[in-house]
């Protein structure tokens, strides 16, 4: 038997992609993203899930305030193929809260991605995604393993540095260094083993 044959995949740009959400093609409650060219569809979220995500918000919104802008689950232009949606982002504060344009990568800080049944592709791909787009600083708050992996310096290849934090370690953000918090802080009560 042989081989079927290869199929030539359309690869669909950030501007293609927004331009389908405006006229309609995507509705706005449609649970996706653009990776690598590619609408990927994202699982709902779980309460932990969504409770980390509200935990991160009420965090950060009240010490960066006027120093970046907190996104929560919005589009972030990594390159012409990909606009992920980190579940927070907190990036480069402008006075119209980029309102003409979401932000691209270089006004990024901190991207965080909370990972239940994603954990696999956030470590793996969006890593790499946030890495070549030389976002400095990539969390991924694993819910499975009850860790923050942090991700920083960031090349072509991946992140240089990747660390597992987890309990009382001790949380900081690259950009805003004076900003403290323990995991737990982030992680909320943990599951029992």
């Amino acid at each position: 038997m042989s081989a079927p044959p290869s199929i030539r995949r359309h690869r669909f740009t950030t501007s293609a992609y927004f331009r389908m959400a405006e006229v309609g093609i995507l509705a706005e409650d449609d649970r996706v993203e653009l990776i690598e060219g590619e609408i990927v569809e994202v699982s709902p979220p779980g309460y932990r899930h969504s409770a980390v995500v509200s935990r991160l918000t009420a965090l950060f919104t009240p010490v960066v305030a006027g120093r970046a802008i907190v996104r929560v689950q919005d589009p972030v232009i990594l390159s012409e193929f990909s606009a992920p949606e980190p579940d927070i982002a907190l990036v480069r504060y402008a006075d119209d809260f980029h309102e003409s344009a979401h932000p691209d990568a270089g006004d990024v800080l901190l991207a965080v991605e909370v990972a239940d049944s994603s954990v696999a592709m956030d470590l793996r791909l969006k890593a790499w995604l946030y890495a070549a787009a030389r976002v400095p600083e990539y969390w991924v708050v694993d819910l499975k393993k009850d860790r923050v992996v942090v991700h920083t310096s960031p090349g072509p290849d991946g992140y240089a540095s990747i660390r597992s934090l987890s309990s009382d370690d001790i949380l900081t953000i690259g950009a805003f260094p004076d900003l403290r918090w323990t995991a737990a802080a982030v992680l909320g009560h943990t599951r029992s083993e």
